[in-house]
């Protein structure tokens, strides 16, 4: 018996989630629920314990953890926005095209780094879930991109496991204290485990700020390198007016 063969869908991402994440996927599905392209994703391992060490640990595994996905992805998006500090983004870059090449690399915190920029904010208020250890570096290296943190809040959170559990209450609450004071542009939530996408919107409508998320700036900029128009397509500020970069 013949058979026909269908061509793969024009778009093909890649994502390398932790094997302690319960978020990421989660709000990946719901941003492309419904869109024509495929979205594969590929489980690396994380300690649970969110320490510099554990962070970067992850760099010796990137590469073949990369390589196990399909055949025809054009970005693919590491999920870890502390790791990618501490690794660093060209690290990281290097170590998926190791196992992966000739696709386009991205990462949450130079995802964040070009959503600002999309923004035109360089003020802002930083959410973490992390320990101040963790927190502290990323802090840095966002300065280092000429972004000040005018005022941050770490809950001090070491069990990524406990991450996923953060009520998106508690996260909006939390925000709602930092930009009480005013003076700042914008508003970013770190952690790809820490859930966001149920209350971006509110937050925003409450503050007048535009808010990122790691999740939410990871898939935008992700959708941006594959060349897609993203225009309406998540919550938030950054995807109301989408442009390719």
């Amino acid at each position: 018996m013949t058979y026909m063969l269908d061509a793969p869908a024009q778009t093909q991402l890649g994502l390398i989630v932790l094997s302690t994440d319960e978020t990421l996927e989660l709000e990946a599905r719901q941003l492309l629920a419904g869109r024509e392209l495929q979205l594969f994703h590929s489980r690396i391992f994380s300690a649970n314990a969110v320490t510099q060490g554990s962070l970067r640990d992850m760099e010796k595994r990137l590469s073949e953890t990369a390589a196990l996905l399909p055949e025809g992805v054009k970005v693919i998006g590491y999920g870890c926005t502390s790791a990618s500090v501490m690794i660093g983004s060209d690290g990281v870059e290097r170590q998926v095209h190791a196992g992966k090449p000739d696709v386009a690399v991205t990462n949450p915190m130079r995802a964040v780094t070009a959503a600002l920029e999309h923004l035109g904010a360089r003020r802002i208020a930083m959410l973490t879930p992390y320990t101040k250890t963790v927190a502290d570096p990323m802090r840095a290296h966002l300065s280092e991109q000429d972004i000040e943190i005018v005022r941050s809040f770490d809950f001090g959170e070491e069990d990524d496991r406990r991450v996923a559990r953060i009520s998106e209450a508690s996260t909006r609450e939390a925000v709602q204290k930092l930009v009480a004071d005013g003076g700042v542009d914008a508003v970013f939530a770190s952690c790809t485990n820490l859930r966001t996408f149920g209350v971006i919107d509110a937050i925003e409508a409450e503050t007048g700020l535009p808010m990122l998320s790691s999740n939410q700036a990871l898939l935008w900029h992700m959708l941006q390198l594959a060349g897609q128009d993203a225009s309406n397509w998540g919550p938030g500020r950054l995807f109301g007016n989408t442009i390719h970069v």
